[in-house]
C-alpha cells in the first residue's frame, strides 16, 4: 500500500531527443498543427558512438514504424533505409529540455523529481482537487504537453514504482490505492525497473512477467538474482517506501493566480505581483516573519518558465515595497523575458524568511529608523543592477590591514568581528602594497625620502614605527630560504632559527609620513636590517 495516502504521477517521454529537434525545425506546436505531406522531412534518427561504432540511441515514431530499433548499428539502419535523417546526440541539450519540463510541471506541484534521462515524478498528494480531481489533472497535463509538441505517457498510482510501470505500459491509467498488485500482474519484466542481465536470467527460468515473479518463492530468487529484484517488486507494491526527492527546495510560502486569459504586458504582471504580495503579507503577519528572498515565476502558455528573484537586506512584507523591488528587477530583465503567447500562471514564493520585530511608531507613523530607507534604496539598486552592485565592508579578525576587512553584498554580510584597531588608518588603502625605493636611517629609523610611481618625495615629518606581525598560523608551513643547518647545529636550534627568520621577514613596521607638500602616506618596512634577506619598503595607503 502507498505510504500515508501518497499519490505519484509518473511521466515518460519516449521521443524526447527527436522532439527537441523537431520543435526547433517545425515549431513548438508541431504535433497539434496539420502537417503538409513531406513537411516533417525524413524519419529522424539520433546516433551516438558506442564502442567504436555509431548506434541508434533514439528515434521518432516514423523511424520506429520502419522497424528500426535503439541500439541498432547506424550502418545497418542506412542499408535498410538510406533516406533516414541522422543527427548526432546531444545529451546536455536533452537534459536541459527535461529540466525545463520539470520547471513547467511546478504548475501542478512543487514536488517534482527527474527520473533518469526521459522521465519525471510528480508528488501530487493533496493537489489533485485544485484541478478537478486526479483524472482531470492527468488529462490536462497530457493535453498541454501534446500542444507543446511532446508525446508523453503518464499514469497515477500510490507508489513511484507502480506509477512508473503504468506510465510505460498503461498510459493514462489512474491506479487506485491497493490496486498495485492487480496492475503489476500482467506486465512484462521491464515494468520492475530491473537491469538487463537480471531480466535475461529470469526469462531463462521461465519467469517473463511481474506476476510470475510475485508468485515464485522469494528466497530462491534472492539467492540467485540478488536483493534488488525483491526490492523493486516491494517498492512497486508499496511494501517498502521509496522516496521521491524534489529537484528544487519547496518554498516556505507560495501564492499564485491562474489566469483565464494569458497576459504579456509588464504592467499587468506588476499588478498581479501587488495582489499576490498582499496575500503573502497576511500569512507573514500571522507568522511574525518577513521575506528575505522572493521569487516570481511566470508560466508561459507554450511551456517556458521565467524566474525572477529579489533579495532584501531586511525582512520585508509590505506589498508596495515588494512591488518596487520587482519593478526594478523586471525593468532590468525586460529584454530577457519573452512573453511569447503570454503567461497563464503567475506565482510568488518566499524562498527565505526571517523574524520581524514590531517597532513602536510615532503618531505620524514614523519609526525614526533612517536605516530602513537606506536598506530599501540598496535593495532597489541591487534589484536593477545586480546582487553585487552595493558592497558592504565588514571587519575581520586579521592583523594584516589588507585582510582586516572584507566586502559582502549589502544585507548579506556576516556579523562583524570584534576588532578594534586603536590606531589611525589611511582613508585610501591600496588594493596591493606597491614597492617603493626608500632612503632611511638604519637600523630602525624612518624614511628620509622615497620614490613612488617615478616621483621623488622628501619627508618633512614622520611617526612610527607601528609593528604588525603576522598570525601564528602563517608560520606553520615550510619556510623558504631558511638556510641549511650547520654541521654542528642542533636540528631544534635550526628550526628555531628558521622560524625567527620567517617572523622577521613577514613582520611589518608601519610609518605615517608627511612630505614637503603636506601630503600624508602610509609606508611600511618588511623585514629587518642585518638579516639574510634585506628589508623591503612598500606604499600601502594615503591619508586624507
Amino acid at each position: 500500500m502507498g505510504q500515508g495516502g501518497q499519490r505519484i504521477l509518473a511521466l515518460y517521454f519516449p521521443y524526447l531527443a527527436p522532439e527537441r529537434i523537431l520543435r526547433q525545425r517545425l515549431g513548438r506546436h508541431w504535433r497539434a498543427l496539420p502537417a503538409a505531406p513531406g513537411e516533417a522531412g525524413a524519419p529522424l534518427v539520433i546516433s551516438h558512438r558506442d564502442r567504436n561504432a555509431q548506434r541508434i540511441c533514439a528515434l521518432d515514431e516514423r523511424a520506429e514504424a520502419l522497424g528500426l530499433k535503439r541500439g541498432m548499428g547506424l550502418a545497418d539502419a542506412r542499408a535498410m533505409h538510406p533516406d533516414i535523417d541522422i543527427v548526432e546526440a546531444d545529451p546536455h541539450a536533452d537534459r536541459r529540455l527535461l529540466e525545463s519540463l520539470a520547471d513547467w510541471c511546478d504548475r501542478y506541484t512543487p514536488l517534482v523529481a527527474i527520473d533518469g534521462a526521459d522521465g519525471l515524478f510528480l508528488d501530487i498528494t493533496g493537489c489533485a482537487h485544485l484541478f478537478g480531481g486526479e483524472k482531470a489533472l492527468l488529462d490536462d497535463l497530457m493535453a498541454r504537453f501534446f500542444h507543446q509538441g511532446f508525446d508523453v505517457r503518464a499514469a497515477l498510482a500510490s507508489t513511484p514504482g507502480a506509477a512508473w510501470a503504468a506510465a510505460r505500459f498503461r498510459s493514462g491509467a489512474v491506479i487506485g490505492r491497493g490496486a498495485e498488485a492487480e496492475l503489476m500482474q500482467p506486465l512484462p519484466l521491464p515494468a520492475l525497473r530491473l537491469e538487463a542481465a537480471t531480466r535475461a536470467g529470469l526469462e531463462s527460468v521461465g519467469l517473463r512477467t511481474a506476476g510470475a515473479v510475485m508468485a515464485a518463492p522469494r528466497a530462491p530468487l534472492v539467492r540467485r538474482f540478488g536483493r534488488q529484484l525483491m526490492l523493486r517488486l516491494d517498492q512497486a507494491l508499496g511494501r517498502v517506501e521509496e522516496a521521491v526527492s524534489p529537484r528544487m527546495p519547496v518554498a516556505a510560502l507560495s501564492v499564485e493566480r491562474l489566469l483565464a486569459e494569458p497576459i504579456s504586458l509588464m504592467a499587468d504582471i506588476e499588478a498581479l505581483v501587488l495582489i499576490l504580495a498582499g496575500r503573502l503579507k497576511s500569512e507573514m503577519l500571522r507568522r511574525g516573519e518577513g521575506a528575505r528572498q522572493i521569487e516570481l515565476r511566470l508560466f508561459r502558455v507554450d511551456g517556458a518558465v521565467s524566474r525572477v528573484a529579489i533579495g532584501t537586506s531586511r525582512p520585508l512584507r509590505e506589498p508596495r515595497l515588494i512591488l518596487r523591488l520587482f519593478h526594478e528587477r523586471l525593468a532590468a530583465l525586460e529584454s530577457e523575458i519573452d512573453a511569447g503567447y503570454g503567461f497563464d500562471l503567475v506565482r510568488l514564493s518566499v524562498l527565505a524568511a526571517a523574524g520581524v520585530d514590531d517597532e513602536q511608531t510615532s503618531l505620524t507613523g514614523d519609526t525614526g529608523d533612517a536605516g530602513e530607507d537606506v536598506a530599501l534604496f540598496a535593495d532597489r539598486v541591487r534589484a536593477r543592477l545586480g546582487r553585487n552592485a552595493i558592497l558592504q565592508p565588514v571587519l575581520a579578525q586579521s592583523h594584516l590591514p589588507e585582510e582586516a576587512c572584507g566586502l559582502f553584498p549589502y544585507g548579506e554580510a556576516p556579523a562583524a568581528a570584534i576588532h578594534s584597531l586603536g590606531k589611525p588608518r589611511p582613508l585610501r588603502l591600496l588594493l596591493r602594497p606597491e614597492p617603493v625605493d626608500v632612503t632611511a636611517e638604519v637600523p630602525e629609523g624612518p624614511p628620509l625620502n622615497f620614490r613612488w610611481r617615478r616621483a621623488l618625495y622628501q619627508v618633512s615629518r614622520s611617526e612610527g614605527p607601528e609593528r604588525i606581525a603576522p598570525e601564528w598560523w602563517r608560520l606553520s608551513g615550510p619556510v623558504a630560504d631558511a638556510g641549511e643547518p650547520g654541521e654542528e647545529e642542533d636540528p631544534e636550534e635550526a628550526s628555531e632559527r628558521a622560524e625567527e627568520e620567517a617572523m622577521a621577514r613577514l613582520t611589518r613596521d608601519y610609518f605615517r609620513i608627511e612630505d614637503m607638500a603636506g601630503h600624508r602616506y602610509w609606508l611600511f618596512r618588511e623585514g629587518f636590517y642585518g638579516r639574510q634577506r634585506p628589508p623591503r619598503w612598500f606604499m600601502h595607503g594615503v591619508f586624507a
